[in-house]
C-alpha cells in the first residue's frame, strides 16, 4: 500500500512539473485529440520577442533616426572627436574614451545592437549632423533615446547635447566641452546627487550674450534609474507656447514653462534696488530701545550667586565618609617590562571601591547646592517703543537698465548636429534608439517598435512558473483539459487506494465468516451436552 501511494504522489509531482514546460510552440501545434508534453530538465530559455529594426514611415518628420543595428551606417553617420579639452593637462586632454556598437550584456532582443561606451574614467565625444537643421518655429521638439547603465553609475553622465549650428558643427571631429550647444538633455549622477537635466542656452536680445538655463529638479525619485541595469526611456518634449514635458518609460516626471520653471529666469526683472542708494547715517532701524529713565531698583544685588549650599541639608544615614570612592586594584601587578628609573614608582591602577555600593555614598560629604531665591541676575532696563524707528531701511528701487522681454524663449539657436560628450566613473553605458523629431505620434511609434518590446521580454523573462502557467492558459484555454486529465487521474487513484479495504482485512473478514458458518449455506446446530 504505502509503496503504491509513493509511486503515484512521485507520478502526480512530474505531471505539475512537466505541464508547466508546455511550450507556445506545443499549445500551437495542440491537437485535441492527441496531446504532446515535453520533458525538459533544464531551466526555460528566455522568451524571445520578435524584434525588427525599426523604420519612419514619415521622414519629412524626423531630423535624425538611429537604431545602431547597421554598423556600416553608422561608422558613416558619426564621427568620434579627436579634439583636446582645454585648460588641462595633455595627458588627460585627448578624447580617447572608447565607442564601441555591441549588443546589451543581457535581456537583449535578437539583431538588437546599441551604442557603447566602453572606457571609464576618460573624456569620451561623438557627434552625428541632423538630416536637416531644426528650426525652432512653429513645431515642437521631441528628443527620445534610450540608456542603459549596463555597470550602474558612480559618477558620470549619460546626457546628450544638440548642437547649435555654425562653425563648429561643419567639424565635429573637434566636437568638444566647449562647443556650443542649443539643449542639454539626460540622465547625470555623483554621489548621491541624481539629477536628470534640461538646460537651454538663452541668447540676450540685448547684448548677445548667452546664459544656460537650468531647469527645476523633477518631483519624482531617479535613484532607481540609475542602480537597476535596466533599459529606460528619456524623451523631451519642448513645444512653441514655451510648456515642456520630461518622461522616463513614457511617464511624465516634470513638466512646467520655460519662462517660469528655469533658474536663472529668462526674462530679468523691470525693476532693481539702486546700486548707488546709500543708508543715511541716522537711520534709526531699531523697533524697540531699553527706557532711557528707567532705574536700577536698590535692592537688586547683581552680584548674588545663581545658587547657595542648602544649610538645612543633613548627611544621608549609611554614608561611608572613611572610605574612598575609589581604591587601588588589588589583583594589579606591576609589568614585566616596568622600568622604575624611565618610568617613575609604579602605582596600581583605581578601581571603584566595593564597600559604597550599598551605600548611599562614600568620602567626604558635602551639602547640595540650591537655587538662590535672592538671585536677579544683571539688571537691564526695560524695551519701549523707539519713537525714531524708520523701518528696515531698503535702497530705492530703480528701472533695470539690462531689462528685455523675451516672450518666446521657445525660438532658440538652430539645431544641426547632435553629440555626446561624457566622463564617467563607471563602463558599458549603452546608447540606443535616438529620435529627433517634431511629431509625437512618430516617437511613440518608435518607442513601440523598440523600447516597448525591451521591456516586454523582460517582463517575460521575469515572470514566475504561475505567472506563465496562467497567462499561457488565458491565452488557450483548451489547456485546462490537460490539466483535468494531468492532475485528475492520480488524484481518483489516490481517492480510491484509500478508502477501498485492504487485502489482509477482507481475509480476516472471509476467514472469521468461515468459522462461523462452515462449507454449508446453513449455520451448524449445537447438539446437546450429555450427562
Amino acid at each position: 500500500m504505502e509503496r503504491r501511494l509513493r509511486f503515484l504522489y512521485t507520478l502526480f509531482i512530474v505531471a505539475v512539473l512537466h505541464t508547466s514546460r508546455i511550450s507556445t510552440q506545443d499549445v500551437d501545434d495542440f491537437d485535441a485529440d492527441e496531446a504532446t508534453v515535453e520533458i525538459e530538465n533544464d531551466p526555460a530559455p528566455p522568451i524571445d520577442v520578435p524584434y525588427e529594426s525599426p523604420v519612419v514611415s514619415d521622414k519629412s518628420k524626423v531630423y535624425l533616426s538611429d537604431h545602431f543595428d547597421d554598423v556600416a551606417q553608422f561608422n558613416k553617420r558619426w564621427m568620434k572627436s579627436r579634439a583636446m579639452k582645454e585648460g588641462i593637462s595633455e595627458d588627460i586632454a585627448k578624447y580617447d574614451g572608447v565607442w564601441e556598437i555591441e549588443s546589451p550584456q543581457k535581456d537583449g532582443l535578437t539583431g538588437d545592437l546599441g551604442l557603447v561606451l566602453k572606457s571609464k574614467a576618460k573624456h569620451a565625444a561623438i557627434a552625428s549632423l541632423l538630416t536637416k537643421p531644426f528650426v525652432f518655429n512653429t513645431k515642437p521638439l521631441i528628443v527620445q533615446y534610450e540608456v542603459i547603465l549596463q555597470d550602474g553609475q558612480e559618477c558620470g553622465g549619460a546626457y546628450l547635447k544638440l548642437l547649435s549650428e555654425g562653425p563648429d558643427t561643419r567639424n565635429l571631429a573637434q566636437f568638444h566641452d566647449k562647443s556650443p550647444y542649443t539643449i542639454m538633455f539626460g540622465p547625470d549622477k555623483c554621489g548621491n546627487d541624481h539629477k536628470l537635466h534640461f538646460i537651454f542656452r538663452h541668447r540676450n536680445p540685448l547684448n548677445g550674450s548667452i546664459e544656460e538655463k537650468h531647469c527645476k529638479k523633477p518631483k519624482e525619485r531617479l535613484e532607481d534609474f540609475f542602480s537597476d541595469k535596466l533599459p529606460h526611456l528619456y524623451t523631451l518634449i519642448v513645444n512653441p507656447d514655451n510648456t515642456f514635458e520630461i518622461k522616463i518609460d513614457r511617464q511624465v516626471v516634470n513638466s512646467g514653462s520655460l519662462l517660469e520653471d528655469f533658474t536663472p529666469s529668462v526674462n530679468p526683472p523691470a525693476e532693481i534696488d539702486d546700486p548707488n542708494d546709500k543708508k543715511p547715517d541716522d537711520w534709526d532701524e531699531r523697533e524697540k530701545i531699553p527706557d532711557p529713565e528707567a532705574v536700577k531698583p536698590d535692592d537688586w544685588d547683581e552680584d548674588a550667586p545663581a545658587q547657595i549650599v542648602d544649610e538645612f541639608a543633613t548627611m544621608p544615614a549609611g554614608w561611608l565618609e572613611n572610605e574612598p570612592t575609589h581604591i587601588p586594584d588589588p589583583n594589579a601587578k606591576i609589568p614585566e617590562d616596568w622600568d622604575s628609573e624611565m618610568d617613575g614608582a609604579w602605582e596600581p591602577p583605581l578601581i571603584d571601591n566595593s564597600a559604597c555600593e550599598n551605600a548611599p555614598g562614600c568620602g567626604r560629604w558635602e551639602p547640595p547646592l540650591i537655587n538662590n531665591p535672592n538671585y536677579k541676575g544683571k539688571w537691564r532696563a526695560p524695551l519701549i517703543d523707539n519713537p525714531n524707528y524708520k523701518g528696515k531701511w531698503r535702497p530705492r528701487r530703480i528701472r533695470n537698465p539690462d531689462y528685455f522681454e523675451d516672450k518666446e524663449p521657445f525660438k532658440m539657436h538652430t539645431v544641426s548636429a547632435v553629440g555626446f560628450e561624457l566622463w564617467s566613473m563607471s563602463k558599458d553605458i549603452l546608447f540606443d534608439n535616438i529620435i529627433i523629431t517634431d511629431d509625437i505620434q512618430v516617437s511613440e511609434q518608435w518607442a513601440a517598435d523598440t523600447f516597448d518590446k525591451k521591456r516586454q521580454k523582460i517582463a517575460r523573462d521575469s515572470e514566475s512558473l504561475v505567472q506563465r502557467i496562467a497567462n499561457l492558459t488565458n491565452e488557450y484555454p483548451i489547456l485546462w483539459a490537460v490539466y483535468i486529465i494531468v492532475l485528475g487521474i492520480p488524484v481518483v487513484f489516490i481517492l480510491y487506494l484509500c478508502c477501498k479495504p485492504s487485502s489482509s482485512a477482507a481475509s480476516l473478514v472471509k476467514a472469521s465468516t468461515v468459522s462461523q458458518v462452515g462449507e454449508g449455506d446453513a449455520p451448524r446446530k449445537r447438539k446437546p451436552r450429555k450427562e
